[in-house]
């Protein structure tokens, strides 16, 4: 049986110490492989061919057979590590916390702990309201996406 440990081995000398970097992987009965990467910019469709293409070489079809998927950990998938919130400095995500409370805002800063967000008001007036800045440690968090906005 094709084993986590050793998907994990593989991608991780496939991609090294680059801007590419696993994030998560799920393996199926029947051996259906779904790996997903993220990249501190743009995960390409090259990057992900070019992991497939490695994966495929060393894992052995006539020993065991597999179905593999590589993919980026995209807009719909949560963040589950502090490199892909740290990418996300600037950009909007909503975050719910282990309690249930949730918060939509601007991200100011991660590191390795936790993340800052400036939140913004549940509701808008003509008045300026308070910024609030929301600290979370990731422990703190349920889940995290990304806010795909199609205005400007």
């Amino acid at each position: 049986m094709i084993t986590e440990k050793q998907i994990i081995k593989l991608v991780e000398e496939h991609l090294g110490e680059g801007e590419f970097f696993l994030v998560d992987l799920v393996i199926k009965r029947g051996n259906q492989i779904s790996v997903f990467i993220d990249g501190d910019h743009r995960v390409t469709i090259e990057a992900c061919r070019h992991l497939s293409r490695f994966l495929e070489e060393s894992l052995d079809r006539e020993t065991e057979d597999f179905d593999l998927t590589v993919s980026s950990a995209g807009a719909d998938r949560p963040l589950k590590l502090p490199r892909q919130y740290r990418k996300n400095i600037g950009n909007d995500l909503e975050l719910v916390s282990k309690s249930g409370d949730k918060f939509t805002g601007k991200v100011l800063k991660a590191d390795e702990h936790g993340v800052e967000i400036e939140q913004y008001p549940v509701k808008k007036s003509k008045k300026e309201q308070e910024k609030i800045i929301v600290s979370l440690k990731y422990d703190e968090i349920k889940s995290a996406k990304e806010v795909i906005s199609f205005k400007k």
